[in-house]
């Protein structure tokens, strides 16, 4: 029998807990579980590490103070290149900031994924990243002589990934054109994973086909119905981005909880 995860907002943040590495799913103004993160920025928790392909959801954040360190690929709206409230905490030095390539962010969600403790690649050679990111090593090809750098493994205590639809047991669909490595960041959790979706369907391939159903049941912990829960970003074919200009003047505003 197939365990009933539904849940709401309320009762996954208030599972979480200070300190904690959480990632975020979604991709830059994209399908990002804004009412789960409106609800984190409410809360009382603190000196959160967010791991994020960032956009309102790690920007929302740092503007409210529950961010210590930010670990990231970008932070955009897309139309707006940079979010504003990530850039205004950089600046002001009120968060520290782990930034790598999309590539060498996508290796570190997929060592975690295998549970290795690295993954090898060429990005990185030659550039700053290497010098912006000290920790970084590299190691020698046991099958040749090139040296590459070492990925380390991005190792969650909570992963919050927003879809079109889910099922009560977990299962989960994307109905848009991309599942932005949602996967991915549940996959790299050790626990608190957590599915917000427009709506719980009973059959989910009513709407889409199994390539769609990339996120299974052993891979969440938790289901929260939330329409609009991605707003102000977008959740295609459900809904467009909205009102990103709203969310610039004010971080809480341009979603629906």
């Amino acid at each position: 029998m197939t365990t009933d995860k539904r849940s709401s907002i309320e009762a996954v943040v208030g599972a979480l807990r200070d300190g904690m590495t959480i990632g975020i799913g979604g991709w830059g103004s994209r399908r990002k579980p804004m009412a789960v993160v409106r609800a984190i920025a409410r809360s009382g928790l603190k000196d959160l590490t967010i791991a994020s392909y960032g956009g309102p959801d790690v920007g929302l954040l740092c503007a409210a103070g529950k961010v210590k360190r930010v670990i990231f690929g970008f932070v955009t709206l897309d139309s707006i290149p940079l979010d504003p409230h990530f850039q205004k905490a950089r600046e002001e030095g009120a968060v520290e900031a782990t930034e790598m390539d999309e590539g060498m962010f996508y290796l570190s969600l997929l060592a975690a994924s295998w549970r290795v403790p690295f993954l090898p690649t060429r990005a990185g050679l030659g550039s700053d990243v290497m010098r912006v990111n000290p920790g970084l090593k590299t190691v020698r090809n046991p099958y040749g002589d090139d040296e590459l750098v070492a990925v380390p493994a991005l190792k969650l205590d909570a992963a919050i990934v927003h879809m079109n639809r889910a099922d009560a047991g977990g299962n989960a669909q994307f109905l848009g054109p991309d599942i932005y490595f949602d996967d991915l960041f549940l996959s790299a959790a050790s626990g608190s994973r957590v599915v917000s979706c427009e709506r719980i369907a009973d059959d989910l391939l009513k709407e889409g086909s199994f390539h769609t159903l990339r996120i299974n049941r052993s891979m969440v912990d938790a289901v929260v119905e939330a329409p609009g829960g991605a707003l102000p970003t977008s959740c295609e074919p459900d809904y467009a981005v909205g009102d990103l200009k709203a969310y610039v003047s004010d971080p809480y505003a341009g979603g629906t909880a």
